[in-house]
């Protein structure tokens, strides 16, 4: 496991970003869009730590699913108190329920413990233009953190 990937811990993928001033507006606040890109690192390094390394999944997928994607389907997103330039934020990712060909998840982005930003994101596996069943292994690997990290 690389450091920069986060960890799972008590069904919760916890991953640590450094606001930068390429993050922010003017006046050194983060720029809300920057919240999407943190989360989406959070996301993505959550299926890698599952089991699901982007590069073996395409090629596993690529031959059952061709032109396949994980893709945003829905976003509800709230913005609770603004960052700053060079706060150290938790990305919180966990799975709140899983479904055949899709997830959504909870995320919190944190301060010291301090809500920031939360957000449900439902993502859908998609081939040929098509909704298709998440790969078994990757949707066995959710359940199992379904119900442990939710919206708490």
């Amino acid at each position: 496991m690389n450091p920069l990937d986060g960890e799972i811990r008590d069904g919760k993928h916890r991953q640590q970003v450094r606001v930068y001033y390429e993050d922010t507006d003017f006046s050194g606040i983060v720029y809300h869009a920057s919240y999407l890109r943190f989360m989406e690192r959070g996301r993505t390094n959550y299926l890698r730590l599952i089991g699901a390394d982007h590069r073996a999944l395409f090629e596993q997928a690529e031959k059952e699913a061709p032109g396949f994607a994980f893709v945003v389907r829905h976003m509800d997103i709230h913005f609770h108190k603004p960052a700053f330039m060079d706060d150290l934020l938790d990305i919180v990712t966990a799975p709140e329920e899983v479904k055949g060909a899709s997830v959504m998840l909870y995320q919190r982005v944190e301060r010291n413990g301090e809500l920031i930003v939360d957000a449900h994101v439902q993502v859908a596996f998609v081939s040929g233009g098509r909704a298709r069943p998440i790969p078994k292994p990757l949707r066995i690997a959710m359940k199992a953190d379904q119900g442990t990290g939710g919206a708490a």
